[in-house]
C-alpha cells in the first residue's frame, strides 16, 4: 500500500505554503515504495504552519514570483495520482529488481548509483547484525558501490549497531565521535564522507541521534536496507536522511547476502525476524518488529548456493528461530495450532498453521550430508519431540541446543514474562538430555533484574550447578525505554549489586563449565577447522558438534580417504581430534586424520 501525505490547510495560499516546504524538502522524501523517514521535516512543518502568519522559509534572496514559478515547474513534472496507481500495482518481485525498478520523482537513476564510491561496515552485536551486515552489502552492491576495509580510504562509513543494552549504545556513541575527526579532516579534493547508523540503535534512538549528531548522514532501521541507495543518494544534497518504518512483511528474502570474509567456512542464513514475545526486559521487538518468516523455498535456495560455495556450516538465525512459522503458501495454514514445550505459555495468542521449524530443519539438513547445520537463537517453549527427533536422527544437525533461561528464580522468570517456572525449564533439560544423549547445552543469564533479591539471586546460581552448562552469555540488567519494565517496574537493584552478583554467577558458571567440558578428555571429536590459532602460529583452531573450540597443532596426517596421503588440515576440512585438555571454553588435543562429516560418525 503506497503512503499518502494528506495536507489539510486553510486556503489555497497556505496549501501553497505548505507544499512549498516539502518540495524544497524533497530529496528527503520517497514516493516510491519504500516510505522515508522524512517525518522530521514533515513535523517541522507542521509545526511552523501552526503558526499565524509564518511560513516555510525560502531561499536567500529568492523573490515570490520565482518560487511560484518553481513550485509550478516541480509540480507539473511531479508524481500523479496515476504514479500512484501504477507504483501500488507492480508485483513485489518486479520492485525488487534493480533493473525495472523506477527512481522517486525527485532523483534521477545515475542519483542512486554508487558510482565506485567505497563502503566501510562495522558491525557491534549478536549474528543478526552479522547477517545484516551482508544483507546491506549485497544491496549497496548491485547499486554499484565498492567494499573496503580500509577506514581511510572509504566514503561511506556505516555502522550496524546493537541496543540490547546500554554498553553497546555507549560503544557507538564513542565511536561516533572517532570518526568526526575523520570526517573532518577529509580533504576537499574527496567526495564528502557520508556516515550512517544502521540496526537496531538507529530503530531506536533516531531523534536524538540526528540532533546530537549532525556528522550523522543517514539513519536505517533494520526493516529499511533495500533504501540505502536512495538515503545515500539524498544524503548527497546536504541533508540528513532516515528511514526507520518497521514492517510486518519485510524478511528479505529475495536478497542473497555477500558473504564478507572470502575465507569463511561457515554462514548465518536469516529464516526469520522480529519477535512477539515481549518479554518484560527486551527491547528487541521495538527495534526488530512483529515476528514474520522467509518462505521455506527461498531459505533453501540460499543454502543450496552456500552448499555450491564449498561452505561447510550454516546457521539459521532469527529473534526466536524455533517460531518459525512460514505460512507464504496458502496450502499449509490449516488450523494445526503450535505444540509448546510441556509446562510453557506464550504471551500472545496461540498461533495457527504454517510450515514450522520442524519442516524446515528437515529440509535444510537434507541439502548436503557434508554440511553442518546449527540454529540460534531459539525459545526454550518451541522444542516440540520432532525437532528433537530431528537433531537425534540426523548426523549432520548439530547436537548443541541454546536454552535461554534468563534466572533461576520462578518469581523473576514471572516479572520477565518468560512463560514458565525453574521446574518447568529443568524438566525441559532432562527431557532433551535423555532425547540426544551427549547434546551440548548453551544459555543466557541476567544478573539483577528488576526486584531480584539474593534469594533469586541464589536460585540462580543453583540452577548453574545443576544443569552444568557447557557455554554461556551473561550480563547484567541494563533497563530500556520503550520495554514493559520500563513502564511497570522499577529498576531498584543497586548497579554495585548488579556487577557483584554478574561476578558471582560467571565463576559459578566457568567452575561448571569447566566440569561439563572435562567429560570430553579422551574422546574423539569431529572437529571442522576454521583457520590458525589467534594465539599460536604453530596451531590450528576449530570448532566441534557442540560449537566449542578446539586447539590442536598444525602438523601432517593422514587422510582417512587415502592412508596413503598426508595431508595438512586446511580451512573447510573435517578432522579428527583426540582431546587431552579441557577448560570452560576451550578443548585441547591432537590431530588423528582428516575425515568426513559421513565417516566420523564411526569414530564420534
Amino acid at each position: 500500500m503506497m503512503p499518502v501525505i494528506l495536507l489539510q490547510t486553510q486556503g489555497c495560499f497556505s496549501a501553497m505554503h505548505h507544499l512549498q516546504c516539502i518540495l524544497r524538502a524533497q530529496r528527503s522524501l520517497r514516493w516510491g515504495r519504500s516510505a522515508s523517514g522524512s517525518w522530521l521535516l514533515l513535523r517541522t512543518c507542521r509545526a511552523r504552519s501552526s503558526l499565524p502568519g509564518t511560513a516555510c522559509p525560502s531561499a536567500e534572496g529568492q523573490q515570490e514570483d520565482g518560487v511560484q514559478k518553481h513550485f509550478s515547474s516541480r509540480l507539473a513534472t511531479g508524481p500523479t495520482f496515476q504514479h500512484f496507481l501504477r507504483s501500488a500495482t507492480v508485483p513485489q518481485e518486479e520492485l525488487a529488481s534493480p533493473d525495472v525498478e523506477d527512481p522517486p520523482p525527485y532523483l534521477t537513476v545515475d542519483e542512486l548509483l554508487g558510482r565506485q564510491r567505497k563502503v566501510y561496515l562495522e558491525t557491534y552485536g549478536c549474528q543478526m547484525n552479522v547477517n545484516d551486515t551482508e544483507i546491506a552489502w549485497s544491496i549497496l552492491q548491485k547499486s554499484g558501490y565498492l567494499r573496503t576495509s580500509n577506514l581511510q580510504e572509504a566514503d561511506v562509513i556505516l555502522l550496524v549497531t546493537c541496543s540490547i543494552r546500554e554498553k553497546a549504545e555507549q560503544t557507538i556513541w564513542n565511536r561516533l565521535h572517532q570518526l568526526k575527526v575523520l570526517k573532518t579532516k577529509r580533504p576537499h579534493s574527496r567526495v564528502p564522507l557520508k556516515i550512517g547508523i544502521l540496526g537496531c540503535m538507529a530503530e531506536r534512538l533516531k531523534e536524538e541521534i540526528l540532533s546530537r549528531e549532525k556528522m550523522v548522514d543517514i539513519l536505517a532501521g533494520p526493516d529499511a536496507y533495500r533504501d540505502l541507495p536512495r538515503l545515500l543518494a539524498v544524503a548527497d544534497s546536504g541533508q540528513q536522511a532516515c528511514n526507520v518504518l518497521l514492517s510486518l512483511d519485510e524478511t528479505y528474502a529475495d536478497v542473497m547476502p555477500v558473504q564478507t570474509s572470502p575465507s569463511a567456512t561457515s554462514a548465518f542464513v536469516s529464516i526469520m525476524r522480529g519477535c512477539d514475545n515481549m518479554c518484560s526486559y527486551c527491547i528487541v521487538p521495538f527495534t526488530r518488529g512483529r515476528e514474520r518468516s522467509r518462505p521455506v523455498a527461498t531459505i533453501l535456495e540460499e543454502v543450496r548456493k552456500l552448499s555450491g560455495q564449498g561452505l561447510k556450516e550454516v546457521t539459521l538465525l532469527g529473534q526466536n528461530v524455533n517460531s518459525f512459522r512460514d505460512i507464504s503458501e496458502v496450502q499449509f495454514n490449516n488450523a494445526v495450532s503450535t505444540n509448546l514445550s510441556r509446562g510453557f505459555s506464550t504471551n500472545y495468542k496461540t498461533k495457527q498453521g504454517g510450515l514450522r521449524f520442524a519442516h524446515l530443519l528437515d529440509q535444510v539438513s537434507r541439502i548436503d550430508p557434508e554440511m553442518r547445520i546449527r540454529f540460534t537463537s531459539p525459545h526454550p517453549k518451541d522444542f516440540p519431540d520432532e525437532v528433537l527427533q530431528l537433531i537425534r536422527e540426523r548426523d549432520n544437525i548439530c547436537k548443541q541446543i541454546h536454552l535461554p533461561a534468563q534466572s533461576g528464580s520462578s518469581r523473576v522468570l514471572e516479572a520477565m514474562r518468560r512463560g514458565y517456572s525453574r521446574e518447568a525449564y529443568v524438566e525441559l533439560i532432562h527431557h532433551i538430555r535423555e532425547f540426544i544423549p551427549g547434546v551440548s547445552l548453551s544459555s543466557d543469564f541476567i544478573a539483577g533484574f528488576c526486584g531480584e533479591t539474593e534469594e533469586d539471586h541464589l536460585q540462580t546460581v543453583s540452577l548453574l550447578q545443576e544443569v552444568q552448562y557447557n557455554m554461556g552469555f551473561l550480563f547484567s540488567y541494563s533497563m530500556r525505554q520503550k520495554t514493559r519494565a520500563y513502564h511497570r517496574l522499577k529498576d531498584d537493584v543497586p548497579e554495585e549489586v548488579k556487577l557483584r552478583r554478574l561476578e558471582e554467577l560467571i565463576t559459578v558458571f566457568r567452575e561448571e563449565a569447566t566440569k561439563a567440558n572435562k567429560n570430553s578428555v579422551g574422546r574423539t571429536q569431529l572437529v571442522l577447522v576454521e583457520g590458525l590459532s589467534k594465539r599460536s602460529a604453530t596451531d590450528l583452531c576449530g570448532r566441534n558438534d557442540g560449537n566449542l573450540k578446539v586447539i590442536f597443532p598444525d602438523v601432517e596426517m593422514e587422510d582417512g580417504t587415502n592412508s596413503e596421503l598426508r595431508v595438512r588440515a586446511q580451512p573447510g576440512d573435517y578432522v579428527l581430534v583426540k582431546i587431552t585438555s579441557a577448560s570452560s571454553q576451550t578443548l585441547k588435543g591432537h590431530v588423528l586424520c582428516r575425515t568426513t562429516l559421513k565417516d566420523a560418525s564411526a569414530y564420534c
